[in-house]
């Protein structure tokens, strides 16, 4: 007999156990073993060479993190039965089951608009029939769907074990200290409240406000960085005119896998397009750009050098939108340069925002002594979740980086 109950070495938690022989068989199945192949921080490490971190590292750390919380509140007088254990571990380690190749970039790319989440559950329910049925609570708390809210709340809401995991492991492997988070700390202070909903012990209202500023730092320190919004912006382009390409009739190299992909018209999902999605990673994607910067389009071209050899496009930032003045001579200027009438092409701007806290959403809400339960925001103890509450928007112009040297000259 095969000990299942392993004990894994993870560089941000620690030792990480598998406290359940079901956990170490989705563990082992190729549908989880892909996320090895599949970076949980899409180019970042064009920018943060440290961040070369996997979905396989980030779901094995949430299911950990989920374990630790469950054993707090059990602690705390909560009655968690050993399934409901079983079906949280297993909704939090699957719930990256169906990221496609570079994370979300390429989401709607690649499968028109299945989100991450909707692949995630459709692998979810095969899995389930594989294992005769043993991850249908796993799929309830995964849906939200399950009667104790809880549960559904440690798996997906403004303070879930996903977001916990994912902050401190891209902070550790990015460098970038303000996104560090103190995550036993808050482990330590969540609670079950008597409606069953998740709730924070009110002298942990500081250890929250630092993890929403963290994330805000994190996020555009980090994912939303202008040369990181730019690759991921490159990525889809790439995709986007191969696609175009291929419709045109032009026969673009490719692993098996992604042209099918790159050929597949739009439709519901089918058995096949699944059983290749899951086939799918972020090599397919490296190896078509390395290969089409050879291609005759000079669009296509021009990009996949941009990505591969690390000569990125020149990108400005304003918290304004750009005039339409500077960027259509953005575009006579690359025209001018390349020779080329379709410089609009590969001139663009991004558009990036971020509501740190959304009050309305799953607002956090924290559990007072005499068992009266408060929104953060409106706690008198808050210093900075008040001011959390607004949007934010940048704004990132791209452009050919040699125009600019060029008629600078």
């Amino acid at each position: 007999m095969q000990n299942k109950l392993k004990i894994i070495n993870d560089p941000v938690h620690g030792f990480i156990k598998i406290p359940h022989e079901i956990l170490f068989d989705i563990i082992e199945h190729p549908y989880f073993q892909r996320l090895r192949r599949i970076g949980q921080t899409g180019l970042l490490n064009l920018i943060f060479p440290g961040a070369t971190h996997t979905r396989f590292h980030h779901a094995l750390g949430a299911m950990h993190l989920m374990f630790t919380a469950l054993e707090t509140l059990k602690q705390k007088g909560v009655d968690i039965s050993s399934e409901e254990e079983k079906g949280a571990m297993l909704a939090i380690l699957m719930h990256d089951i169906g990221h496609g190749p570079f994370s979300h970039a390429l989401e709607n790319m690649l499968m028109d608009d299945w989100h991450h989440e909707k692949l995630s559950l459709l692998l979810m329910n095969r899995l389930n029939v594989e294992f005769k049925g043993e991850l249908s609570c796993a799929i309830e708390m995964f849906q939200g769907k399950y009667h104790r809210k809880f549960f559904n709340q440690l798996i997906s809401s403004q303070l879930d074990v996903d977001r916990l995991d994912y902050l401190k492991r891209d902070s550790f492997f990015t460098g970038v200290s303000e996104g560090s988070i103190n995550t036993q700390r808050i482990i330590s202070m969540m609670n079950v409240c008597e409606e069953g909903e998740l709730v924070i012990d009110a002298k942990g209202v500081y250890s929250i406000e630092n993890f929403l500023t963290a994330r805000m730092f994190m996020y555009w320190q980090v994912y939303y960085h202008k040369t990181s919004a730019l690759a991921e912006f490159l990525l889809v382009k790439i995709l986007e005119r191969a696609k175009y390409l291929v419709s045109q009739g032009v026969d673009l190299p490719a692993t098996e896998n992604l042209k099918y992909f790159l050929y597949r018209g739009k439709s519901s999902a089918t058995d096949e397009d699944v059983e290749r999605f899951t086939q799918l990673d972020d090599n397919d994607i490296i190896q078509a750009m390395k290969t089409w910067q050879n291609a005759d389009d000079m669009i296509l071209s021009y990009w996949c050098k941009c990505v591969i050899q690390r000569n990125l496009p020149k990108t400005i930032i304003s918290s304004r939108p750009f005039k339409k003045e500077f960027i259509e001579e953005k575009i006579k200027n690359t025209n001018e340069f390349f020779g080329i009438d379709n410089g609009n092409e590969l001139v663009h701007e991004i558009k990036r925002k971020l509501l740190p806290y959304d009050t309305k959403k799953q607002p956090i809400y924290l559990l007072q002594k005499n068992g009266k339960k408060i929104r953060l925001d409106e706690s008198e103890d808050q210093l900075l979740s008040g001011l959390m509450i607004n949007k934010t928007k940048r704004y990132i112009l791209t452009f050919p980086r040699d125009i600019s040297n060029y008629f600078l000259k």
